[in-house]
């Protein structure tokens, strides 16, 4: 399926909200994760969103937000036409205007996510508001999704020491006057590594903020950040609560570096030279009966086991979410 807009997102949330399941909004910074996410969510047929913030961005684009952008929003529009699901781009964190402006001339992203949420309620509100006329201005629909209380952690420049939860009448009124087509909240989860047992989750708080905003005529899906620490009973207590979008970023990352650990720790005989031969990588050890096993340290080895991994985690995301087999596309 090609590589959809906003037009198309919204109705993925509006079938989440009616179903009560959840659409596991995925981050990524290279082509290993991002081809492990498609394969994970087409095999359970669900709908991929998968996310990219500004850091992410300039990684992938050697230091150059734009380029980056471009450049992984190129490989998510070749890649995700081999499968039959609708994949969808959301711009996670999201600070700089200027950036923000590229984005929306461009069309690439299917919706952005506006974080004001360390600024005081009148600035967030303003700034929020601004980027919806930005996207109400452009050619093609793009969401816009923001953010109100704070979620405590590190999330690409977002650094927040203490969380601070959403009030549900500020919610209406935040809704109300930025115009937001999501709202992400802070119910107690945390960006960064973090145990949910550790955590002080008020998942009736998510059910009280959704009723709120439904009492006042605002059907707005709710999204849950910095849910890597969560259990699965957790996360899917959080399903019918009003929230259809769940952000996962640091799983991801540990499983990235983790599984590529685990292959070069079993064969790291293979890879580094045995005690008593030099470590002469500029001959490629010409001088010496031991060389490294090409096998195991040609990148696509590592790489095939980081997507087949993703793909499995991903995969088991689905199922938790609920959006296991609720892909409005056509098969």
């Amino acid at each position: 399926m090609p590589f959809y807009g906003g037009a198309e997102l919204a109705t993925v949330y509006e079938n989440a909200q009616d179903e009560d399941y959840g659409l596991v909004a995925s981050n990524v910074a290279e082509p290993q994760i991002m081809a492990g996410l498609m394969e994970g969510a087409a095999r359970k047929d669900s709908d991929l969103l998968i996310q990219m913030s500004a850091g992410a961005c300039r990684f992938a684009g050697n230091g150059d937000a734009e380029d980056g952008l471009r450049a992984m929003g190129n490989y998510i529009d070749v890649v995700a036409d081999q499968y039959d699901i609708g994949v969808f781009l959301n711009m996670d964190h999201q600070t700089d205007m200027d950036f923000i402006d590229m984005q929306v001339e461009t069309a690439i992203p299917s919706s952005i996510m506006i974080d004001a949420s360390h600024e005081d309620f009148e600035e967030n509100v303003a700034r929020s508001k601004e980027v919806v006329q930005k996207t109400e201005a452009a050619d093609e629909e793009i969401l816009v999704e923001a953010e109100l209380g704070q979620i405590k952690g590190v999330e690409d420049e977002i650094v927040a020491e203490e969380a601070f939860y959403t009030d549900p009448g500020q919610a209406v009124e935040f809704v109300d006057r930025t115009g937001c087509d999501l709202l992400a909240i802070s119910v107690g989860t945390q960006h960064g590594v973090a145990k949910g047992k550790d955590l002080d989750l008020k998942p009736d708080l998510a059910s009280d903020i959704s009723q709120a905003l439904a009492d006042h005529g605002l059907d707005t899906p709710l999204v849950l950040h910095g849910s890597s620490g969560l259990q699965s009973d957790q996360l899917s207590d959080f399903m019918g609560r009003g929230i259809a979008k769940v952000n996962k970023d640091t799983r991801y990352q540990y499983e990235f570096t983790r599984t590529l650990a685990d292959l070069y720790t079993d064969h790291i005989d293979e890879i580094i030279p045995p005690e008593g031969v030099a470590d002469e990588r500029d001959t490629f050890y010409n001088g010496v009966d031991w060389s490294p096993n090409k096998d195991v340290f040609d990148p696509r080895v590592g790489g095939r086991n980081v997507r087949e991994r993703i793909a499995d985690v991903h995969a088991g995301l689905t199922e938790v979410s609920g959006s296991a087999g609720q892909s409005i596309f056509p098969q």
